[in-house]
């Protein structure tokens, strides 16, 4: 009993590496931009698909598979943004969410037209094995995620506190006047921050088909939307707080899954983003902040 609850959290933990990974675009890109970008989502699936075709059809080595995945989805991310969100830099946020599921629609459109409804199989380019570690027993691609997690967390860490893009960064997400006339680039900022929060999700989708092994243009609907609900229950705009959120969320949903009811756990994912926020309106590490009307 204990060995299979200790299992179930660490399949929590891998999911919840996945979300955080997902959530954190979305919580770099409301802390700069102050904008949701709902077709977040849709770049694990573009990830997912472009591993596909770089191993699959171009034939490439999987280490340069994995560089090409991340370079184009890091690519897509700032082209979103210079094509779709800046125009609608001082728009209305309701124009602004209404392009987003725009955008979201569109890649999934896009997809359906290049590769089709059907499913598509694709071998993990992660070596399926299990590892005992005493009794319990860890799947290799559950090992790979929670390392490249962690690594990727403590580098964009690292960025955002050490060098001066992550300052540049920091100061637009406070205050973008005062930034500008500091001297900082805040279109330059943006786009950057869309490129690292594309590259994230790029990583995601890696890991995720690694998982699951299958693909279809729908693929990073589902996922998106619970790393939406990990950023909020993190708190917005917060990056430690998406980590959390993410990790959570996957304890939750696993533990759920196993113990309760597999058809109810994304409800009681939902519920406790529902008592949460009825508590902390600002997420679990979230600041309130105050605004002059």
């Amino acid at each position: 009993m204990l060995i299979n609850f200790i299992e179930q959290l660490i399949n929590g933990l891998r999911t919840g590496s996945i979300y955080a990974l997902i959530a954190i675009g979305y919580t770099m890109v409301y802390g700069i931009a102050k904008m949701i970008n709902f077709a977040h989502g849709d770049i694990i699936m573009v990830g997912a698909y472009a591993l596909y075709f770089s191993i699959s059809v171009l034939g490439l080595p999987v280490p340069v598979a994995l560089l090409l995945t991340v370079i184009v989805c890091s690519v897509l991310g700032v082209l979103i943004e210079k094509i779709a969100y800046k125009p609608l830099r001082k728009a209305q946020p309701l124009a602004v969410l209404i392009t987003a599921i725009g955008m979201s629609f569109f890649l999934q459109s896009s997809s359906l037209l290049i590769f089709g409804s059907t499913p598509i199989p694709f071998q993990s380019v992660i070596p399926n094995e299990n590892i005992k570690v005493g009794p319990v027993t860890i799947s290799s691609i559950t090992l790979v995620t929670l390392i490249v997690t962690a690594v990727a967390m403590i580098l964009l860490t690292l960025f955002i506190n050490k060098t001066k893009l992550g300052s540049a960064m920091r100061a637009v997400s406070e205050d973008k006047g005062a930034a500008e006339l500091m001297g900082i680039n805040v279109n330059s900022t943006i786009s950057m921050t869309f490129a690292i929060g594309s590259a994230l999700a790029a990583v995601a989708g890696i890991l995720y088909i690694s998982q699951y092994q299958s693909m279809k243009p729908t693929l990073g609907a589902l996922p998106g939307i619970k790393a939406f609900v990990a950023a909020v229950l993190g708190g917005i705009g917060s990056i430690p707080g998406a980590m959390l959120g993410g990790i959570l969320l996957g304890l939750i949903e696993s533990v759920s899954k196993a113990y309760i009811s597999t058809e109810l756990a994304d409800a009681i994912v939902f519920g406790v983003l529902i008592v949460v926020l009825l508590f902390r309106p600002s997420g679990l590490l979230g600041k309130k902040k105050i605004v002059k009307v």
